[in-house]
């Protein structure tokens, strides 16, 4: 079985589409992480009562970032996705920010957005400027209270949109070895 970390993200520019792997459902206080080892989503934590996942929650596969883990995508669908689901996705902007643990060196952690492509309710969207600002407010200050939890600081430095998410995962190549794991 191929990793699903070694997957091609198949960026296309011209439908600023990827590919996306889910690894936590919108609504979900259950964080799960994908395992390369074993190739199955690792239960991580439980996030407090009265804090869910904001939308489904994956990764870019054959990408990188600064963190050392694949970049990071919140997925816009009508209704959860299920863990470890391959979705097309349809970018729309990205989150940047940055993520600091105690007295160590902000590292850079963006959050990419983008719209299933299986969604019929979000298909319009396709900036996400579209998106109300509260809406924004809160998935930004979803990371924030997050980090927290973890005893880390999260910074939002913006919201940009499609062009830049593509940037960064053309600019992020995975730094595995063909089996999927790290070099």
């Amino acid at each position: 079985m191929k990793p699903l970390l070694s997957l091609p993200h198949r960026l296309d520019r011209s439908s600023m589409s990827c590919r996306a792997i889910i690894e936590t459902p919108k609504g979900s206080r259950t964080k799960f992480d994908y395992d390369p080892d074993s190739g199955l989503f690792l239960l991580d934590r439980l996030l407090p009562e009265g804090m869910s996942f904001p939308l489904d929650f994956g990764f870019i596969p054959a990408t990188r970032g600064e963190d050392g883990d694949p970049l990071d995508i919140l997925v816009l669908h009508d209704e959860p996705i299920p863990v470890g689901v391959l979705a097309e996705v349809r970018l729309i902007g990205v989150i940047l920010g940055e993520q600091r643990e105690g007295d160590e060196a902000a590292i850079r952690n963006d959050r990419l957005i983008g719209v299933s492509k299986a969604s019929r309710l979000h298909q319009p969207v396709t900036d996400v400027h579209q998106l109300p600002n509260a809406f924004l407010h809160q998935l930004a200050r979803f990371w924030v209270n997050y980090n927290e939890l973890r005893g880390r600081s999260y910074d939002c430095k913006g919201i940009r949109g499609a062009a830049e998410a593509a940037d960064l995962i053309e600019a992020a190549p995975d730094r595995c070895s063909p089996d999927g794991f790290s070099t």
